[in-house]
């Protein structure tokens, strides 16, 4: 007989097959999933703001009384845009609904709501951007009203009455798939009871109860997966290396190693004489020297009779690692090819052939290598660069190239050991804690809107001297652009019009196919551009090292780990490089981590502090492909339930490693280890 928990989403009353469409864009096509997927906080009735007290950036709950309707506004062809001005007894507050007429049409004029939602805007001028609505017949049947993560087409509203059909027809199928001895060792409520308190809570107290609960649930599972991917992986046969003198090497280098790059080298091939496989990650900030570990290894990995490969995002990334590795490779005889999807079908056929027969020592190149037909003859170790990018399955799928090879695995992301301990819990860690002698740290500065001018005058004075800069912007979702945002394409054409008219301004955004990517950041490592205009898209990039300033606009809209990346894009040369943080941000919080920024240029002291102020959020942000993304559990704010989530996991494997007497918690447990492509034994 088939389980509640896996009939389809489209079968609950009220779902059907379009919004089964919608659901299925946040992963929720079955009831099991639709249970678990948690609240992302609660409006509290009991606790709302004053109109007055909020401050921009903030998410709160206000009551307040409808003043006056405004009719449609067309924006653009398939956007329109509703405002109501509604108000308390301290100030006045403009709502913005986005093609939802029926909601603002639902309001009467003179009647009192509550609005939950984030708080833009500034000074007087206060608005709220797609709110939710609340009578107050809804608020006095509970104190706590769900909100959960949505999609367009559904609100919190709509999700919370199928979960709560979802909890009527699994009522007595939920068993507990947690012991019932570490329940008790660890003080937890049952499951069925966490899922009904989480999502209809009865006080607050109950909501935290459940939530300790179902964190705890969600680092058990994800401890117990990387360590059976662990166990897996520390059995299998690998590329045994022999011991090798490493004088040559570092002899012919142009400048001395750091010992943090040493210790790294060090680290790494300690591990490919080993019977198992290597599996590190080399963890070091922007610009410490990753790439000198790599050739290092692959160095070592030619002098024992294997081929190396090394995958990075871009083409144009991999065209640098190209031109950096034959230069410090090529000079002892090893023959470094480069293997792209723009390579010309001939090229790649001779490309393929000679790396079948073993002439190629070393292969860069971008996911093209994933592809059929890319055969190595004796493939002992994967350099992946930039980990985030890629991900466990792209990770699994070029270690299948070959027998089980040696993986290192390259990041610029500075992550807090113990946090980069569970999200890469399948990587050894080597940390590069030193940047090359020399390098200049760029100097940070964050200036207010009303100095723009002086901060164009500054970028013009260094692209008067022949340099180059960057001017980077944030991503625009819908609506945001009424908020005095520009999206980038608007905002190049008005510099280039305008500020730096007379320069050669380029435009780069995420939205642009990859060819058209590569050959703008082409023309400007050649410096055919002077300035060029950018989302995020830079934020791992080339190395251009005539950049040497960086203007970010609405700096405060990015994390810290992310400031940080972007920063890394100047500074690369011997001039002196600048990064000016625009920002008229007058959230304490906000100012403290661009004060921060400008304080310090170590990106492990700016993750501690991001880390303590914010939360993982900017290093969960890369999505683990294979991995789960974590639903409600926060890696530093649950600290304590990770390390007693952690302790769980080696109770239980020690007890039973193959975790045949609780199969009920190895089945979650398999489920997240299949989607990496393993098994447990």
């Amino acid at each position: 007989m088939a389980s509640a928990m896996d009939t389809p989403v489209q079968y609950l009353k009220g779902v059907g097959p379009r919004r089964a469409e919608l659901y299925h864009k946040l992963g929720i096509d079955t009831v099991r999933q639709l249970l678990w997927h948690f609240p992302r906080s609660y409006v509290n009735f009991g606790d709302c703001a004053e109109i007055a007290s909020t401050e921009g950036d903030q998410f709160c709950s206000i009551r307040a009384a409808v003043v006056r309707k405004s009719g449609e506004q067309r924006i653009r062809k398939g956007l329109s845009i509703f405002k109501v001005l509604v108000a308390d007894d301290t100030g006045e507050l403009t709502l913005i609904f986005y093609n939802t007429k029926y909601t603002a049409e639902a309001l009467s004029i003179g009647e009192e709501y509550y609005f939950y939602g984030r708080i833009g805007g500034s000074g007087l001028r206060r608005e709220m951007n797609t709110p939710q609505v609340f009578t107050l017949a809804e608020a006095e049947r509970g104190a706590l009203s769900p909100v959960y993560p949505l999609t367009a087409g559904l609100t919190s509203r709509i999700v919370a009455a199928n979960i709560a059909q979802a909890l009527e027809l699994t009522a007595g199928e939920l068993t507990d798939f947690l012991p019932g001895e570490i329940r008790l060792e660890y003080q937890l409520c049952e499951l069925e009871f966490a899922l009904c308190q989480i999502h209809r809570p009865k006080d607050a107290a109950s909501a935290e109860i459940a939530k300790r609960r179902l964190i705890f649930d969600e680092f058990l599972i994800l401890a117990l997966a990387l360590s059976s991917i662990r166990g897996k992986r520390s059995v299998e046969a690998g590329y045994r290396m022999e011991g090798t003198d490493f004088s040559p090497f570092f002899d012919s280098l142009p400048f001395t190693p750091t010992g943090a790059q040493r210790r790294a080298i060090g680290q790494s091939c300690q591990d490919m004489r080993r019977d198992a496989p290597m599996n590190r990650l080399v963890q070091g900030d922007v610009g410490s020297g990753k790439t000198l570990v790599a050739a290092a290894c692959c160095w070592y990995v030619w002098k024992n009779g294997f081929q190396s490969a090394m995958m990075a995002p871009t083409e144009i990334l991999a065209m640098q690692h190209l031109d950096t590795l034959q230069k410090l490779l090529s000079p002892f005889g090893m023959r470094v090819e480069v293997l792209t999807a723009s390579l010309p079908a001939a090229a790649k056929r001779k490309v393929r052939e000679r790396l079948a027969s073993g002439e190629i020592d070393l292969l860069v190149g971008t996911h093209a290598i994933l592809s059929n037909g890319v055969e190595f003859r004796n493939l002992a170790l994967v350099v992946t660069d930039e980990q985030h990018r890629f991900g466990v399955a792209q990770r699994v799928s070029l270690a299948q190239k070959g027998n089980q090879p040696h993986v290192l695995v390259m990041s610029a992301t500075p992550i807090p050991r113990t946090l980069a301990l569970m999200v890469y819990g399948d990587l050894d860690l080597s940390v590069i804690d030193e940047l090359p002698p020399g390098r200049q740290p760029v100097l940070t500065y964050r200036v207010g809107s009303d100095k723009r001018e002086r901060a164009y005058a500054f970028v013009r004075k260094h692209l008067d001297m022949g340099l180059q800069g960057y001017v980077v912007c944030p991503l625009i979702e819908q609506g945001e652009v009424d908020m005095g945002l520009k999206p980038a394409a608007q905002y190049a054409e008005e510099l280039a019009a305008g500020p730096f008219s007379g320069y050669r301004v380029g435009l780069l955004h995420g939205r642009m196919k990859q060819a058209e990517k590569d050959r703008i950041m082409a023309e400007f490592k050649e410096g055919t551009l002077q300035l060029l205009v950018s989302t995020t898209v830079i934020e791992v990039g080339v190395d251009v090292p005539n950049a040497v300033i960086m203007m970010i606009e609405n700096a405060e809209r990015f994390g810290m780990s992310q400031l940080h990346q972007l920063r890394g894009r100047v500074g690369r040369g011997t001039q002196q490089s600048y990064c000016i943080l625009l920002s008229d941000a007058k959230n304490p919080e906000a100012r403290q981590r661009l004060g921060m920024m400008c304080k310090t240029g170590n990106g492990f002291e700016i993750a501690e502090f991001d880390l303590k102020l914010r939360g993982p959020g900017d290093f969960l942000g890369y999505r683990q492909h294979g991995l789960p993304q974590l639903a409600i559990a926060d890696m530093a704010k649950d600290v304590g339930l990770l390390e007693s989530a952690q302790r769980a996991a080696r109770e239980i494997l020690e007890r039973q490693p193959d975790m045949s007497g609780y199969p009920l918690l190895r089945e979650q447990v398999q489920r997240i280890v299949k989607n990496v492509g393993e098994q447990i034994n």
